[in-house]
């Protein structure tokens, strides 16, 4: 029955906030890192098989993916948002809607990046200014990653809704499965039939992004017992796809700024020279297993706001704020000092060249301290959101990464420049970064102690 109930949807509008909330973030927690070695083992594998420019190329293809995929992520994040206000009100028609309205968006969107994501591959590398070494390699992973994007949008949507059903840890086993196929099918592609490496790689991160989305599905299906799914329900109902988009948006929005300043300031990597870029990569790598803690807390607090909000438990949404923000600090902490301590070692799984590793250790010292900066955004921003407001996290992402983080980037490089760097040091990149952190947590914590989220949470339900 123990195992049966970790399998099964969890209900957080009753018991202990802190400890619902660590039930359902410790797994998404392991999931989400099991998410990160995907482009990470890609990286890894044509770091050591294929070099450092396959390296360069790999990471300088995230950018324009995220760009493209961020409006689909955040109606999956908005998805997850109705979802979980759905059951927490125990709606069974409401539930059900949702639930194959989100399906049939996931397979529009599928449809639409298909086909335009291959017609813009080679303008946005070209208006990146992307080095030629790399032009082609680029072109390739992301052109293979387009055709094959399904598994990518109905793993996020339909992950989505079991974690808005409480469940987290079917969509941690699914990536544990798919994470170490992974690892197999890149070895496989290109150490072993010799496929040239970011074919291999992106090909072999496809298959199992299928694999994963397949398990979700299987998953999802065994648990009709709380919702009906048929043509019925997977027809879309104007209203309810109308509010999945409208709290959906602003996190695309959300996420496209995260990519559109990360292409502007890619332009300005670019420009530093193929050593910083694969610099800019490895410590990319790194970050994204740094985030996990804050970004996981932040989606925790998001379901369970989201829960509570649709039983009107208000009390325990206040409550699971102040626990959700100890927690999310206390891995965090941790975070920084394995950072500060033990970088080191962490880019030298990327590469062996001593040069790059030096470069890393010293960008990564300026960033290290901004993580807990970011735990404390992601949470606040993550009550916001499944309170109903995803309007405030938008225009904080915005003013922090627009506003601040790109024009200091430029403004830093061209202060700094020398004859060693003639288009500036590459501390500006990650000292931009930082001083938008900084700044992205202040502004959260006034938008969330003053912001209108608290009245968008009573008129939800």
């Amino acid at each position: 029955m123990k195992i049966k109930e970790l399998f099964s949807a969890r209900d957080m509008t009753e018991g202990r906030p802190w400890k619902r909330i660590a039930e359902f973030a410790i797994p998404m927690l392991i999931g989400n890192i099991a998410q990160q070695l995907y482009n990470t083992a890609d990286s890894v594998i044509v770091g050591i098989y294929v070099g450092d420019n396959a390296l360069s190329a790999v990471g300088s293809a995230m950018p324009i993916l995220n760009l493209l995929l961020a409006i689909f992520v955040g109606i999956a994040t908005g998805a997850g948002i109705v979802i979980s206000q759905s059951f927490g009100a125990k709606d069974r028609e409401g539930l059900s809607v949702n639930i194959g309205n989100c399906i049939s968006l996931a397979g529009i969107a599928t449809v639409l990046i298909m086909i335009i994501g291959p017609l813009v591959t080679r303008p946005l590398l070209s208006l990146l200014s992307t080095p030629p070494s790399i032009y082609e390699w680029c072109a390739t992973y992301l052109n293979i990653y387009f055709i094959g994007i399904a598994g990518f949008f109905f793993y996020n949507m339909l992950s989505g809704i079991l974690r808005g059903l409480g469940d987290s840890f079917s969509a941690l086993v699914f990536l544990l499965i798919s994470a170490a196929l992974n690892v197999v099918l890149d070895l496989l592609f290109v150490a072993k039939l010799g496929m040239e490496g970011v074919s291999g790689v992106a090909l072999a991160t496809v298959i199992a992004q299928a694999i994963s989305a397949v398990l979700c599905y299987l998953k999802l299906m065994s648990m009709r017992n709380i919702f009906d799914l048929n043509l019925k329900t997977l027809k879309l109902v104007g209203a309810n796809t109308k509010r999945i988009i409208k709290l959906g948006v602003p996190s695309g929005i959300t996420q496209g700024i995260f990519a559109m300043s990360g292409m502007v300031v890619m332009s300005l990597t670019n420009h530093m020279g193929e050593m910083v870029v694969a610099c800019n990569v490895i410590i990319m790598r790194v970050d994204g297993f740094a985030m996990l803690p804050n970004m996981t807390f932040g989606q925790a607090m998001s379901v369970f706001a989201g829960q509570n909000v649709g039983a009107k438990r208000f009390d325990r949404v206040s409550e699971g704020t102040r626990q959700g923000l100890f927690m999310g600090l206390g891995f965090s902490a941790v975070i920084t000092v394995i950072l500060l301590f033990f970088g080191k070692y962490l880019f030298e799984i990327f590469t062996d060249t001593r040069e790059l590793i030096d470069l890393a250790v010293n960008m990564m010292q300026i960033l290290a301290a901004g993580y807990l900066c970011v735990a404390v955004t992601q949470i606040l921003g993550g009550v916001m959101r499944g309170a109903g407001d995803t309007v405030t996290p938008m225009w904080i992402s915005i003013i922090s990464t627009v506003l601040l983080r790109v024009p200091a980037a430029y403004i830093i490089a061209h202060f700094s420049k020398t004859p060693e760097f003639p288009h500036g040091a590459p501390y500006a990149l990650f000292l931009s970064l930082l001083i938008s952190w900084s700044l992205g947590m202040l502004i959260s914590i006034t938008a969330f102690r003053f912001g209108k989220w608290k009245n968008k949470m009573r008129n939800q339900i």
